[in-house]
C-alpha cells in the first residue's frame, strides 16, 4: 500500500477513535484529509478490515461491541447527526421516537424521526429506518431539547389520548429545573399542548 494512502488510513482511523465507540459519520467527515475518491477509497478498506462497519451507501460507524451478541446495533441518533453534518446543528426527535423517550410509549419505534435544520433524508439501516424531516425556524427555537420532546411527543399522542395519566407521568419523569424549562416554552406550542405543558409545570 502507497504510504500516501496509509497516512490517510492513520489520520482517518485518528479521527474516528477521538469520536469513540456507536459514532457514525459520512465521507464528508473527513474531505479535509484527502480527496473524495481517496476518502471512499480508505473507508472501503478500513470497513473490509473490521475496523468500522458499512451500514448503508456513504454511511459508516464505529460500533459498540458486547461480549455475548458481538456487534451492537447502531445508535439512530448517531446516525441523524452523520446524516445532519455541519448544516443540522439541531435535532429534535419526534412523533413516536419522542413518545417512547419520555416514557409515553413502551412501543420502540421502527422509524426514528428527527426534526432539523439540515435537509430532508432517510436511509434505511437493518430493519430501521432514519429520518431527518427539515422543519421551520419556529419549530427549532425552543428553550430546552426537553421542551421539544413534550411538545413532539404530545403531538404524537393526540389531544383525545393525553390526560391527566400521561401529565401525572410526565411530571414525575421531569426535575423541576427542566418543568420549568417547559413552561418557558409553552408559548411556542399549539393552544392545546401549551395548556398540557403548563399543567405539567404546576406543583402538584
Amino acid at each position: 500500500m502507497p504510504k500516501r494512502s496509509q497516512s490517510l488510513e492513520k489520520s482517518i482511523i485518528s479521527r474516528i477513535y477521538g469520536h469513540g465507540r456507536g459514532a457514525a459519520f459520512t465521507p464528508k467527515e473527513f474531505l479535509d484529509l484527502g480527496s473524495q475518491t481517496a476518502i471512499a477509497v480508505a473507508l472501503h478498506t478500513l470497513a473490509k478490515k473490521g475496523v468500522i462497519r458499512r451500514l448503508a451507501r456513504g454511511l459508516y460507524d464505529y460500533p459498540k461491541t458486547s461480549g455475548l451478541v458481538g456487534l451492537l446495533p447502531p445508535n439512530p441518533e448517531s446516525i441523524a447527526r452523520a446524516l445532519a453534518g455541519s448544516e443540522g446543528l439541531r435535532l429534535q426527535p419526534a412523533g413516536a421516537l419522542a413518545a417512547n423517550i419520555l416514557g409515553l410509549s413502551e412501543q420502540v419505534p421502527a422509524r426514528a424521526t428527527y426534526l432539523t435544520d439540515a435537509p430532508s433524508r432517510t436511509v434505511r439501516v437493518g430493519r430501521q429506518t432514519v429520518i431527518l424531516r427539515q422543519t421551520t425556524p419556529r419549530n427549532m427555537k425552543l428553550h430546552s431539547r426537553v421542551s421539544g420532546l413534550v411538545i413532539q411527543a404530545l403531538r404524537h399522542l393526540g389531544k383525545k389520548n393525553v390526560g391527566t395519566e400521561q401529565i401525572a407521568a410526565l411530571r414525575g419523569r421531569l426535575s423541576l429545573e427542566q418543568r420549568s424549562e417547559i413552561a418557558l416554552d409553552a408559548k411556542w406550542a399549539p393552544a392545546w399542548i401549551a395548556g398540557v405543558m403548563r399543567a405539567i409545570a404546576r406543583e402538584n
